[in-house]
């Protein structure tokens, strides 16, 4: 029979394939010889069906899907391929022929057509590649695909920050997306890749970027575009909102957050709690109000009059009370050594409509955010604060530090009494003092713990407390274990690059290589998300021993190469290059392709 493949043209991508990596290669395993398929759910706009075109790219293929409108017709996904009037049975024979089938939609197939897959997959030799989403109706036969055991199944999670930064900087082509912009599309879309790519094609084409001042970057700031994509993905939710709780829904929509003020009830209470158990709206510990997704915002700022518009709008002006409230809460995390993320709506609001952001609010937040490892974001930060303000110092250190903490030999000498490590590793160069008066659990001074992240642990003797004493006296005693376990209390308090830092040092205490390697792979996958972080101590993260074939197709898939492209340059088949990367990722102690990257652009790399 003849085998049906989608024309070329229908599998080209409207962006470069890149933040699935991992999942790719685990549906081509599934795909291959004495395995019978995979089922692939997750979340509408997840990047399913751009998962498996790119799995299916090159291969003979038949493809069926399902459509709203068919589901009442027999056999209707698969037309094209059997008789509407066979009998299950005959529909299986005609289908005997097909050694792979790509079923998109699974969810919307009418009953024959649901049935005839599921005969497929307990009787048939067609290896079987099936999408569904999460949430949506599914025939039973459908179901039982993976709850009866047929098939294995792999959830798709929504694309992560970091991924979907990826995924843009892949697709520019060169000019890429400032952090904060990047920041406010996955705030956006949450993982949709469709929203997102309507909605990077919406601020293109209405020329909604402009170039950052010294950099090869764009940003992007003002309101967003409501887009027919955009009002689908909101419709559904926001009108079936009763007047009571719309008038909640627009007021937070032009000053989120709200205060919650029970005495004054300035709330309607009953339709607040029926927002909230809609999960519309969230209400924090704090008692603040605000909208639970972030796109209803736009959708309804754009549906309201002119009149309604400026009654209920917030002037950036009347945010100052607010903005001084996140910089004081920010300011009490980094003392009390907790940065893990918080939200701070009222500075992201700022920065999304374009208004200036106070300086010294900015260089706190910059701050935070380099103390998490996010340095780009960081710069992104001080930079802002410098647009509203060109001779703020505060703003021009966090921007030096960043740099110099991203590898920028210059950049240390911009930095007041500049060090050539990228210092200002935490506070403030006294111990910070906590509301009981005592020094606040893990207070430091910048030098002492900048000390420990160089290697030098004897000059910070008595001079930190809790997690960075103890970081220092594992370093001292050249203890892996211990330095791995401080690490571990270093991620959980949010920072990202010196748990990184602390892991790398552990590779060279360790002396059972293994532990080694457990250490090596856990700091490169936390230096993966510390934007381009370049500092002496990750310096260390050599690559391992490899061969010269397996030095080459590291590189080659270093700078996104597929395996299959890697074997299509080398003239090698796909299972070499893979068993060589198998290979590599065992003696570089790193888990996943996306290491590689970090690794391999590591100045001064040399074999261990």
């Amino acid at each position: 029979m003849t085998i049906f493949e989608r024309d070329a043209k229908t599998l080209e991508l409207p962006w470069p394939f890149t933040g699935r990596e991992d999942e790719l290669e685990l549906v081509r395993g599934a795909l291959s010889a004495g395995r019978h398929g995979i089922v692939i759910t997750g979340p509408a706009g997840s990047g399913k069906t751009r998962l498996v075109t790119e799995a299916v790219r090159g291969t003979d293929c038949a493809r069926v899907a399902g459509t709203p409108g068919t589901r009442r017709i027999r056999f209707a996904a698969f037309a094209h391929l059997v008789p509407e009037t066979a009998s299950l049975h005959g529909a299986f024979r005609h289908l005997s022929g097909v050694r792979l089938l790509l079923v998109d939609d699974a969810h919307l197939l009418d009953d024959a057509s649901a049935a005839l897959v599921h005969q497929l997959a307990v009787h048939g030799r067609t290896r079987l590649l099936v999408v569904t989403t999460d949430g949506a109706p599914a025939p039973g036969a459908i179901t039982r695909l993976w709850t009866g055991e047929l098939l294995p199944r792999l959830a798709l999670e929504p694309l992560p920050r970091e991924e979907t930064a990826r995924l843009l900087a892949a697709e520019a082509a060169g000019a890429g997306l400032e952090p904060l912009t990047v920041d406010k599309l996955h705030r956006l879309c949450q993982g949709d890749l469709r929203l997102l790519r309507d909605l990077v094609g919406a601020v293109r084409a209405r020329g909604l970027l402009s170039r950052v001042p010294d950099a090869d970057e764009w940003a992007w700031r003002g309101p967003v575009p409501v887009t027919p994509t955009v009002r689908e993905r909101t419709a559904h939710v926001l009108d079936r909102a009763c007047p009571e709780q719309r008038e909640i829904l627009e007021r937070l929509a032009f000053a989120e957050p709200l205060p919650l003020d029970l005495e004054q009830d300035r709330l309607d209470l009953p339709a607040l709690e029926h927002l909230e158990a809609d999960a519309l709206v969230h209400v924090d510990d704090r008692g603040a109000v605000r909208l639970a997704h972030p796109l209803h915002g736009p959708v309804l700022r754009a549906a309201a009059g002119r009149l309604r518009a400026r009654r209920l709008s917030r002037t950036p002006e009347e945010c100052g009370p607010a903005v001084d409230a996140e910089r004081a809460a920010l300011s009490r995390r980094i003392e009390r050594a907790d940065v893990r993320a918080m939200p701070t709506p009222v500075g992201e609001w700022l920065v999304a409509e374009g208004a200036p952001v106070p300086a010294g609010y900015a260089a706190v937040r910059a701050r935070f955010a380099r103390l998490r490892g996010e340095l780009r974001e960081a710069a992104a930060w001080a930079r802002e604060g410098l647009r509203a303000d060109g001779d703020d110092a505060s703003c021009r250190r966090e921007l030096a530090l960043a740099a110099a903490q991203s590898g920028d030999p210059t950049a240390a000498h911009q930095i007041p009494g500049g060090r050539p490590d990228g210092g200002g590793a935490v506070t403030r160069p006294a111990a910070v003092r906590g509301e009981a008066g005592q020094a606040a659990e893990g207070s430091v001074g910048d030098d002492a713990y900048d000390a420990v992240r160089l290697g030098a642990p004897e000059h910070a003797a008595g001079r930190l407390t809790g997690v960075f004493a103890e970081h220092a006296d594992a370093l001292a005693r050249a203890d892996g274990p211990a330095l791995d376990q401080v690490a571990e209390q270093l991620e959980e308090r949010g920072f990202l690059l010196f748990a990184a830092e602390a892991h790398a040092q552990a590779v060279r205490a360790h002396r059972d290589p293994r532990a080694a390697r457990t250490s090596r792979t856990r700091a490169v996958a936390l230096a993966r998300r510390c934007q381009g972080a370049r500092t002496p101590a990750l310096s260390g993260l050599v690559l391992g021993e490899l061969t010269v074939r397996q030095r080459q197709i590291v590189t080659l898939a270093a700078r996104g190469l597929s395996n299959r492209q890697i074997a299509e340059k080398l003239t090698l088949s796909v299972r070499t290059v893979g068993n060589h990367l198998y290979s590599a990722y065992a003696r570089l102690g790193a888990s996943d392709r996306g290491a590689l990257p970090w690794l391999v652009e590591l100045p001064d790399a040399q074999s261990a």
